[in-house]
C-alpha cells in the first residue's frame, strides 16, 4: 500500500487493518482521520458530556480496530456506518449504566460565530435537544448533525424509514415546544 493512503478507498483500507502491523496502523490512521470529528460530534451530541463523548469516542475506534482484526468481515460497505452503529450501541450502553441525570449546565457548544443572540440560541437548542428521550435525540442528531439519510439511519438503529421519519419529525416538534418560551423572550 506504500505510504499514501489517503488514495485508497475505505474498504481497502479496512481490508488492510488485519495485515501487518505498520501497514495496519497506517490504514487505521488514514481511517481516523476521515472520520474522527463525525464519530466525536454523534457521541458529543448523543452523550451532552464532553468527557463522556471522549471515553465513548475512543472506545469506538478501539472495538472498531479490534472487529477489523477478530473478524475480516467482507460485507462491510459503508464504514461510517460501522463507526456510527458502534458508536450507538457504546452511547446506548452508556445511557443504561448511567444513574445519574445530565447536567445541563456542563454542556458547551462550540460556534465561531460572536453575535450573543445566535450563540444563546445555539445554547438552547443543545439544551432542548438534550431534554429529548434517546430514541428522538439520535434520529435528529444523525440526521441533522451527521447528515444521514433517513435509510441510513435506519439501517444503524435497526427500525424502519418510517418510524425515524416520524421520530426525527417528533423531535422538532418537541424541540420547538421546548423553545417555544425562550423564543418569545428572545422577540421581546
Amino acid at each position: 500500500m506504500g505510504k499514501t493512503f489517503g488514495k485508497y478507498n475505505d474498504i481497502e483500507l479496512y481490508k488492510a487493518l488485519s495485515g501487518k502491523k505498520p501497514i495496519a496502523e497506517a490504514a487505521f490512521s488514514e481511517l481516523y482521520a476521515r472520520y474522527a470529528q463525525r464519530v466525536f460530534a454523534y457521541c458529543l451530541r448523543v452523550t451532552g458530556d464532553d468527557e463522556d463523548a471522549k471515553d465513548i469516542f475512543q472506545e469506538t475506534f478501539l472495538k472498531f480496530y479490534h472487529n477489523a482484526n477478530s473478524k475480516n468481515e467482507e460485507n462491510i460497505d459503508n464504514i461510517g456506518g460501522l463507526l456510527i452503529t458502534i458508536a450507538r450501541h457504546l452511547c446506548l450502553n452508556f445511557k443504561r449504566n448511567r444513574k445519574q441525570l445530565l447536567n445541563i449546565d456542563e454542556f458547551n457548544i462550540t460556534t465561531n460565530d460572536t453575535e450573543y443572540e445566535r450563540k444563546e440560541l445555539l445554547k438552547l437548542v443543545s439544551m432542548a435537544i438534550e431534554l429529548l428521550e434517546f430514541e428522538y435525540r439520535e434520529a435528529f442528531v444523525l440526521r441533522q448533525y451527521q447528515g444521514l439519510s433517513y435509510k441510513e439511519i435506519a439501517v444503524i438503529t435497526e427500525t424502519s424509514v418510517s418510524a425515524i421519519k416520524n421520530r426525527v419529525w417528533r423531535a422538532k416538534e418537541m424541540i420547538k415546544d421546548i423553545l417555544s418560551p425562550y423564543l418569545e423572550d428572545m422577540s421581546n
